[in-house]
């Protein structure tokens, strides 16, 4: 049986982690030690945000946050891309798998979700902490 491709699954995908990253988030901004039973907690959820600055990759035109979720076969992350402000600008999802990878802009209260997390990050200094590691290495 052939497996579906990145961009077959990529909806599917990513309603799924926007369904957890909701119910975490949720619970968070109620309590921030707040566990649910099967996701864990907000702050343990993703393997962690980082800065991937202009050139990292060949053809990367521009730097981006990335909060990675996932690592290997398949992963997945959300890539915020931002204005002189640190304000984000666009914000896609990312499917990969080997050698096959899709994303998809997100926007309405995809968008407004995935932002509001990403300011509550910047008001911690976690933005600015992974930008300034990454730029100084």
């Amino acid at each position: 049986m052939k497996q579906e491709s990145c961009r077959e699954r990529l909806n599917g995908e990513l309603k799924d982690r926007l369904r957890d990253i909701r119910t975490l988030w949720r619970l968070y901004q109620k309590h921030p030690d707040a566990s649910h039973p099967e996701l864990g907690k907000f702050e343990e959820y993703g393997l962690g945000l980082d800065y991937v600055a202009k050139g990292t990759f060949q053809d990367q035109k521009r730097g981006y946050f990335r909060w990675q979720l996932s690592w290997g076969g398949p992963a997945d992350e959300f890539r915020f891309f931002m204005d002189e402000n640190l304000e984000a600008v666009e914000i896609e999802y990312w499917f990969l798998d080997w050698n096959d990878g899709a994303s998809k802009t997100l926007s309405g209260d995809a968008f407004k979700l995935l932002d509001e997390i990403f300011q509550h990050l910047k008001d911690m200094g976690v933005v600015d902490a992974e930008r300034a590691k990454a730029l100084s290495s």
